[in-house]
């Protein structure tokens, strides 16, 4: 059983390179790598959905050097990456408040997403300035403009309607979640869609999370049985039918 869409938070760079007496920002450059090494092990195994923390709304208290190094970090990846990306058929969406960055990356941003919007392979979600808090908030002022303009009464809201105004709406809910890193907490992270989720926490850091450690955690959740509410035994009597 290979999940359709698994959502990960990256998480361990800056352990990665204490541990070799390393500044922060490499460990952030390794984790690029290791990244690349994931999208195409995941593009080669039939995954639908790939989603991944890359930047938080929270991030923003870092120190300032390492979030301006973070912003260029990820404005350089852009440029070196989409076309890579495009050329393998991997199809690019992004995710979160894009309003306290640069017009250079909001615009690097807007061409990625235009460039690979008609690829049928892996999607490839990225959340930056992104949190599960303020997802559910802009869903919450999306609902309210339509009851506002009369589109929609309050009798009309329901889960389904919610959702729909959710980022993400159009994808498949995730049906694995990685951390790597040792902490065992879903961070402000899809929060929403994250309900029904296979939880997989690793000690591994994200720049040694590679194809061995992966298959470790596809091995972890073909091994799960996931009921939605039903007992074991109608999960097996519904394999079966």
């Amino acid at each position: 059983m290979v999940p359709k869409h698994i959502a990960i938070i990256m998480d361990g760079n800056g352990r990665w390179a204490k541990k070799r007496f390393m500044p922060r920002f490499a460990g952030h450059k390794a984790g690029v790598e290791a990244l690349r090494c994931i999208v195409r092990y995941c593009a080669n195994k039939g995954i639908d959905v790939l989603t991944v923390f890359a930047f938080s709304s929270e991030n923003w208290r870092r120190p300032e050097e390492e979030v301006s190094l973070l912003m260029d970090l990820l404005l350089t990846s852009l440029q070196r990456e989409v076309r890579k990306l495009h050329d393998n058929n991997v199809k690019l969406r992004f995710i979160g408040d894009y309003h306290e960055f640069s017009t250079k990356l909001s615009e690097k941003i807007k061409q990625a997403e235009q460039l690979t919007r008609d690829n049928t392979g892996l999607v490839l979600v990225m959340a930056i300035n992104y949190g599960g808090r303020w997802d559910i908030t802009q869903a919450t002022r999306r609902i309210a403009r339509q009851i506002e303009s009369g589109e929609l009464n309050s009798t009309q809201i329901d889960e389904t309607q919610i959702h729909s105004n959710m980022a993400l709406h159009d994808l498949p809910e995730p049906d694995l979640f990685i951390r790597t890193g040792g902490e065992q907490r879903v961070s402000n992270f899809l929060l929403w869609q994250l309900a029904y989720t296979e939880l997989y926490f690793t000690e591994t850091l994200w720049p040694n999370f590679k194809e061995q450690a992966f298959e470790i955690a596809l091995d972890s959740f073909a091994k799960r049985q996931r009921r939605f509410g039903h007992t074991g035994e109608q999960v097996e009597r519904l394999r079966g039918a």
